[in-house]
This record gives structure tokens, sequence and C-alpha cells, in this order.
């Protein structure tokens, strides 16, 4: 595949978790909830998760932001469901890795994750990117 077919793919799955978010809303029984901003472009997350015997069993954010941050969160609370906090914590690590355009363990799928991979070419992006992780890694160290 070209780079711009590839370029265009990867845009339109962005698009697609901005335009329909998975997991948006708020868990009422959630045992883990965290706001986070980010001051310099406004983006903010609620997040709210379920944490049982040490795996996430269920994750729902709210929010304000560009396309970047509020399609991070929905892909971020898709692929953390079902994980242990171990492994939800590396694909955090991996995904930081992957933004910033360094040498990140492919050998795990990310599934539409990969899709923000070109953030890496705009570092004011990252934050935007980055937000939902880092309030997913915030509570998950808090449990």
């Amino acid at each position: 595949m070209s780079s711009n077919n590839l370029d265009a793919l990867y845009r339109s799955v962005i698009m697609d978790h901005y335009k329909n978010p998975r997991n948006k809303g708020s868990l009422d029984d959630g045992n883990l909830t965290v706001d986070m901003n980010n001051p310099t472009c406004g983006d903010r997350i609620h997040l709210t998760m379920n944490v049982e015997n040490g795996v996430v069993t269920d994750a729902k954010f709210t929010g304000e932001g560009c396309s970047i941050s509020m399609s991070s969160a929905s892909m971020m609370t898709q692929i953390i469901k079902g994980k242990t906090i171990d492994e939800a914590q590396k694909l955090a690590e991996i995904f930081s890795e992957m933004v910033q355009g360094r040498d990140y363990d492919d050998d795990i799928d990310l599934g539409d994750i990969e899709a923000l991979q070109g953030v890496s070419k705009f570092p004011a992006r990252i934050k935007c990117a980055t937000l939902a992780w880092k309030a997913m890694e915030k509570g998950l160290n808090e449990k």
C-alpha cells in the first residue's frame, strides 16, 4: 500500500473514532476515576474504569478536545478492556514510544491505535494523543 493510501486510511480510522467514539460516557460504578487536562490546547478527559482482580473490566470517557485526543481516548478504552494492569501499562508504554517516533515492541497487535503513529511528525500533538493514556496510567498506578 502506498504511503498516501496508508495516510488516508489512518486519517479515516482517526476520524471514525472521533465522530463515533467507542466507550463514550461514564461508569456510575467505576472504581477508578481520573480527570486530566492539557492546558496548552484545552483538551480534557474524565476517565472512569472498573478494575477487578487486577483486570480492567470496563472503561469509559467523557471530555472535550481535538480529534487526536478524543479518538485516542476511544481507541485506548477499547484496547485496555480485558487486559491486566501490567498489560494496560505496557500498552501505554508502547503507545508513548510509537507517537514519539521511537522504536517500540511491534509484536503486540495495536489494532486501530497504529493509526496514531503519524502523530510523531507533529510534536505539538503528542500531548493530545497521550492525554487519555496518561490518565489511564495515573489511575492504574493508584490502584
